[in-house]
């Protein structure tokens, strides 16, 4: 248990940024699962939006700083891959 009064307001303003951190990081895999199972479904028009929307808001939690920028870009890059060959079959 925190002693000081710096470590104590550490321990509470931690919890409020992880909390807030928390819904970047579910949606950002909540949207990479949808253009993930558009991809496989063929709805390919469909996945394309839901790659863009996929890249955007993992940008965002890398601007944050909720994520690594070289994780972001690998989920990116990943999808991408992805949504490119099921274009080409």
């Amino acid at each position: 248990m925190a002693n000081t009064a710096s470590a104590k307001k550490r321990i509470r303003s931690s919890e409020r940024r992880r909390l807030r951190n928390r819904t970047f990081r579910v949606s950002g895999r909540t949207y990479v699962k949808k253009a993930r199972a558009l991809i496989s479904g063929g709805k390919l028009e469909d996945a394309e939006a839901a790659v863009r929307q996929a890249a955007s808001t993992l940008d965002k939690s890398a601007a944050k700083g909720i994520i690594h920028p070289r994780n972001a870009a690998r989920r990116k890059g990943r999808l991408m891959r992805a949504l490119a060959a099921a274009q080409k079959s």
